[in-house]
C-alpha cells in the first residue's frame, strides 16, 4: 500500500512538472507573437529613444544637436510637418543640405530635355503642353551622395530603396508648370515593373521668390492653415499648397492604406512667376522596382 500511495504521488507530481513546463512554453510563443506584432514592446533603458514609425520621434530626432554639426551638414534644424490627412502628406523641412541640392542640379544641367508626360493608352512617353519643364533621371544607386539621399527616402517612407524608381530631376523657368494630373496609372504597361506608384518624395533644390507652389486641389481641409497662406501666389491659392524651400522635401501618398487610389492626390506645379525652381522628384512603387 505504501508502495502504490508513493507512486501515485511520484506520478502526480511529474504531471504537474509537465503541465507547469508547457504553460510556459505556450506563455513564451504567444509573448514572442505579441512582440513580432509590435503588440508588446521591451521597455527601454533610455527614455530618449525613438518609438518605430513615430513621425514625431523623427522629426524631433536632431532637435538637439548643436549649432556647429548643422552649419558642417549645411542643414537647419530637420522636422516633419503634417499638412494633409486627405491625401495623405507630410513635409520634412531641410531634409537635404545646400551641397547636396547643389549636387544634383550640377549633375543634371547637362542632360536636361524637355519633359513628357506619359500617355495613358501606349504607356509611351509624349510630348505635351501640360508640362512645360525640362528634366532628367538619375539612375538609382548611381553614387554614394545619391545612394544616402536614397537611404533617407527609404527611411522616411519606410518603403525599402529597391521600390523606388531613379531621381528626376526638374527645371521650371518663368511662366513654367505642370497641370493637375496623378502620380498612379490607369494602364497596366506602365504597372508590369515594380506595380503601382503607392507614393511620391518631391524635394526642393532651390528656393523660388514667386509662384511655382506644388498644389492639390482635390484636397481636403482649411487650405488658409497652412503658415505659408499669404505668401503663395493665386495658383496656389486653389488647394492646399506647398510653397518651395531649398531642402525641404514633400511626401504625399498616392494609395490609402487600403490599397485603393486616392483622388485626393490629384496635385500640379504652380507656373513659376519669379525665379527658377529645381527639384527632384522619388516615385515609390508597391513591389520592387528593376532598373
Amino acid at each position: 500500500m505504501v508502495k502504490q500511495r508513493n507512486s501515485r504521488v511520484a506520478s502526480r507530481k511529474s504531471s504537474s512538472s509537465t503541465l507547469v513546463f508547457t504553460m510556459l512554453i505556450m506563455f513564451t510563443f504567444v509573448i514572442l507573437i505579441l512582440l513580432g506584432f509590435g503588440i508588446l514592446s521591451i521597455p527601454s533603458s533610455s527614455n530618449d529613444s525613438p518609438k518605430a514609425h513615430d513621425l514625431n520621434s523623427i522629426a524631433r530626432k536632431t532637435i538637439e544637436r548643436s549649432e556647429e554639426e548643422e552649419e558642417e551638414e549645411g542643414r537647419g534644424e530637420q522636422w516633419v510637418e503634417v499638412i494633409s490627412w486627405e491625401p495623405r502628406a507630410f513635409v520634412y523641412h531641410n531634409f537635404l543640405s545646400k551641397e547636396e541640392c547643389e549636387y544634383l542640379i550640377n549633375l543634371a544641367k547637362p542632360h536636361m530635355q524637355k519633359s513628357t508626360v506619359v500617355d495613358s493608352e501606349t504607356g509611351k512617353s509624349t510630348d505635351s503642353r501640360v508640362r512645360t519643364s525640362s528634366g532628367t533621371f538619375l539612375q538609382r544607386g548611381r553614387d554614394k551622395i545619391i545612394r544616402d539621399i536614397e537611404k533617407r527616402i527609404a527611411d522616411f517612407t519606410f518603403i525599402p530603396v529597391e521600390h523606388g524608381e531613379g531621381l528626376q530631376i526638374l527645371h521650371y523657368e518663368v511662366g513654367q508648370k505642370y497641370e493637375p494630373h496623378f502620380d498612379y496609372f490607369m494602364d497596366e504597361f506602365n504597372t508590369r515593373n515594380g506595380g503601382q506608384r503607392i507614393a511620391t518624395v518631391l524635394m526642393y533644390l532651390s528656393d523660388i521668390e514667386e509662384g511655382g507652389e506644388t498644389v492639390f486641389p482635390a484636397a481636403k481641409g482649411n487650405f488658409s492653415a497652412v503658415p505659408w497662406w499669404d505668401e503663395l501666389s493665386e495658383c496656389g491659392k486653389n488647394g492646399l499648397s506647398v510653397k518651395p524651400k531649398m531642402g525641404d522635401a514633400l511626401l504625399f501618398w498616392s494609395m490609402k492604406p487600403d490599397a485603393s487610389l486616392d483622388p485626393s492626390s490629384l496635385h500640379a506645379g504652380c507656373p513659376v512667376i519669379k525665379g527658377n525652381k529645381w527639384s527632384s522628384t522619388k516615385w515609390m512603387r508597391v513591389n520592387e522596382y528593376k532598373v
